[in-house]
């Protein structure tokens, strides 16, 4: 018979623990993007999944799409807030949705723990180059007085109704006090192809979709609609400075991404999963992936980043209104 002491037992049952302390650690975390996969979002999401590993363990990337984003973000605020559920959220899911859907299954605000934005990718407004040279359009001066000069004559296309593209032509409209016409298209690819093949004058579009026409030389970039100018692209000015001496004001649209986990986080988990990702933006090979999408990483704390998508989400509220855009 073979007798256990006490000093034996204290030995072995560390060793009898590993297998279920090993499956607990092996739980991997999902990360839940709501858009299909190939999009800015989906990459951006696979090369942090990675990058995080090594601090977080495993981390897996679940395309949840529909709804315009809202099906996926209403799954993970629903989620147990544990850690193992988070999202990567945009514009989209919590600063235009709540304002262009009637009823959200998800409060953007008290649903959700902030853990940090990831990047912003600016938007460009764009004009078929064909155009623009039989028009004599060369920057926002010259769009601004032929729109006032030929009311009604110029037309915008978008990726539908209360996309980023959309708002962002009713804002310059509004701004500029000129009229154009608003063609919606179901999605940004088509969008785009409507203006490459002359169907529409302009879009305001996103800047890594554009970039390749741009340098191309089928598409003139007039100005971008951030605050500040593109590292990608430093000689195209901005909306607001090219505006200044046309009576613009400040204009600030672009398309921002960040890292949601559920409502009720434990403070400690919320830092943890804070650091573990503003250490993987700063990596180079991060940086360096991110160029490909012209996505500039903006780490912020979970504090900051709350205050920010707050921000937002009284920024759009106006914006939607504005442009009358309603979705069920």
């Amino acid at each position: 018979m073979t007798i256990i002491t006490r000093r034996r037992l204290l030995a072995i049952a560390p060793i009898a623990m590993l297998p279920g302390l090993a499956l607990a650690q092996a739980r991997p975390i999902r990360l839940v993007v709501p858009y299909p996969p190939g999009g800015p979002l989906d990459i951006a999401a696979r090369a942090l999944a990675e990058k995080v590993k090594d601090s977080l363990g495993p981390v897996v990337v679940e395309n949840r799409p529909g709804a315009g984003g809202n099906l996926g973000a209403d799954w993970v605020a629903k989620a147990a807030p544990d850690g193992h559920t988070l999202l990567m959220g945009a514009v989209a899911t919590h600063a235009i949705n709540p304002w262009l859907y009637a009823k959200l299954p998800y409060d953007p605000i008290r649903d959700f723990t902030p853990i940090t934005l990831v990047a912003q990718v600016p938007n460009v407004l764009v004009m078929n180059a064909e155009t623009a040279k039989k028009l004599g359009i060369r920057n926002v001066a010259d769009l601004v007085a032929y729109a006032k000069a030929n009311p009604g004559r110029l037309n915008y296309g978008s990726g539908g109704n209360g996309s980023a593209g959309h708002l962002a032509g009713e804002w310059f409209k509004a701004q500029a006090g000129i009229y154009m016409t608003h063609i919606p298209y179901a999605g940004a690819a088509p969008a785009q192809l409507a203006l490459l093949s002359g169907q529409v004058d302009l879009n305001f579009d996103n800047l890594a979709a554009a970039s390749a026409n741009i340098k191309s030389g089928k598409l003139v970039p007039l100005a971008v609609t951030t605050a500040k100018r593109s590292a990608a692209m430093p000689e195209v000015p901005t909306i607001a400075e090219s505006g200044r001496s046309l009576g613009l004001g400040a204009f600030d649209i672009d398309t921002w991404f960040g890292i949601f986990a559920p409502a009720g986080l434990p403070p400690a988990q919320t830092q943890r999963l804070n650091q573990a990702f503003t250490e993987a933006l700063a990596a180079p090979e991060i940086k360096a992936r991110f160029a490909t999408l012209l996505a500039e990483p903006a780490p912020m704390t979970p504090e900051a980043f709350a205050a920010f998508v707050r921000a937002e989400l009284a920024k759009y509220e106006k914006l939607v209104q504005r442009s009358g855009a309603r979705a069920e």
